[in-house]
């Protein structure tokens, strides 16, 4: 027999270790996606205060920052949902239509009581945050509407294998996006509507491009039920829309509770908010080369190298946390100062960083209580921090930047704990992975905007 033969039967070296597995299917292409992402959104921020001036894109900050706290929130459980029951079967050989259609019912449920709230609340929204401008407020509802396809389609995508696609989706919201607002600011327009449309309209494009090249077809088959489609759906809901409102609870609560200060405040919050994110924006694409090889352990039973792989995951968001808090210290005021025109000191930076860190560790645990099925716990212990976010955010400080970078490092303290305890609670317990929970786990991205 050939060496070559006894590997491929036995996946270990002579020395009995286990080979080094390949990137899983679609780990560059999604991973890629996501970079594109982050990065284009500080790119989107710069041209359109270059455009408008910090004063006049605060209704931009609020607008991003809402609807970042309301799309992955909602949306994102029914993309994993509708993954999760493509991929379960295609792997028994039964189409896959009847799921989606299912799901995509719930999807524009959710999308039209959506965007009933925002029409309900739009004379308070248009005064509270947008600076009294309507238009702003209609593209936040056609926004909640085009991210409500975008989330479907991902699901589609990745359900179906369709990494490449998914990447596209995902990068192509942020690439169309700048380059759009490049063509605007050229021509020299000033218009914060123009503005707001680029956020509401671009998500849909890349989804059409992926619909017109088959990307989103699936096979006819038997009747869905919703034991099949939605086991924990209502704990993921419940989890994520806390969790997505959590990390970007910041310039909206400096909007809300600055009413008399001026608008240039929030946008320089705003970036100082993103610039904190930035290991957060790496980290998250770092986890979509190592958490669908967990997945692929868990699946295999092999709990041991999971554990392990868990551990350097741990160590990876430890690290990337006090890589970005001291960076952050050390030359946060000196690039918000070039790339922003600066406007906020050291403290704020710092301690958003540190707030950005313990909120990734905790994010990264909670990753793991899903995957070890503790969906009820995840869902408690965001709604706890969120509700500390609040009560921190009304009586901390009399220092408007303050009180809520000091209710955003609260608060993602609170979720670190509750879930680090809530983890040692399920360990103790025996409670096992879960392939189908792993899937779930691995696709737990509040972080968008």
């Amino acid at each position: 027999m050939s060496r070559r033969s006894a590997r491929e039967r036995n996946p270990r070296d002579t020395d009995g270790r286990a080979t080094r597995a390949p990137l899983p299917e679609g780990t560059i292409s999604v991973g890629i996606g996501l970079l594109v992402a982050g990065v284009t959104i500080y790119v989107f921020f710069k041209l359109g205060q270059e455009a408008l001036g910090q004063d006049g894109f605060k209704p931009i900050v609020a607008l991003w920052f809402v609807m970042f706290a309301l799309a992955p929130g909602f949306y994102l459980p029914i993309e994993q949902e509708v993954s999760r029951a493509i991929a379960h079967r295609r792997a028994t050989g039964v189409g896959a239509r009847p799921v989606v259609r299912k799901l995509g019912t719930l999807c524009a449920i959710v999308v039209v009581g959506l965007v009933a709230a925002v029409l309900a609340a739009a004379p308070r929204i248009n005064d509270d945050l947008f600076e009294g401008s309507g238009i702003v407020t209609a593209s936040l509802a056609i926004a909640l509407v085009s991210y409500g396809a975008l989330y479907l389609a991902k699901g589609l995508c990745s359900g179906n294998g369709g990494f490449a696609s998914y990447g596209f989706i995902v990068g192509a919201d942020g690439a169309i996006r700048v380059a759009a607002c490049a063509v605007m600011l050229a021509m020299g327009v000033d218009r914060v509507g123009a503005y707001a449309m680029m956020v509401a309209v671009v998500p849909v494009i890349g989804v059409a491009v992926v619909w017109a090249r088959g990307g989103l077809r699936t096979d006819d088959g038997p009747p869905a039920t919703w034991a099949e489609i939605a086991p924990n759906l209502g704990w993921l809901l419940g989890g994520s829309v806390f969790a997505a409102a959590l990390v970007n609870a910041g310039p909206i609560t400096v909007d809300l509770l600055g009413d008399t200060a001026p608008a240039a405040e929030v946008t320089r919050f705003g970036n100082a908010v993103l610039l904190s994110r930035v290991p957060l924006f790496l980290f998250q694409a770092v986890q979509a080369a190592l958490l669908p090889r967990l997945a692929r352990l868990a699946a295999r039973g092999d709990i041991g190298e999971f554990r392990a792989g868990f551990r350097r995951l741990m160590v990876l968001v430890v690290g990337v946390g006090v890589l970005g808090t001291a960076g952050a210290f050390v030359a946060g005021p000196w690039v918000l100062d070039l790339v922003y025109d600066g406007g906020v000191s050291r403290r704020t930076l710092t301690l958003l960083a540190f707030a950005s860190a313990i909120y990734m560790l905790a994010l990264a645990i909670a990753q793991a209580l899903i995957a070890l099925r503790g969906h009820r716990l995840v869902a408690l212990g965001w709604s706890l921090a969120f509700a500390s976010f609040v009560g921190s955010a009304a009586w901390s400080s009399e220092d408007l930047y303050l009180r809520v970078e000091l209710a955003l490092v609260v608060s993602s303290t609170v979720a670190l704990v509750a879930f680090a305890a809530a983890l040692r609670a399920q360990i103790a317990t025996g409670a096992t992975w879960d392939e189908e929970s792993v899937v779930q786990a691995v696709s737990e991205r509040p972080v968008e905007g």
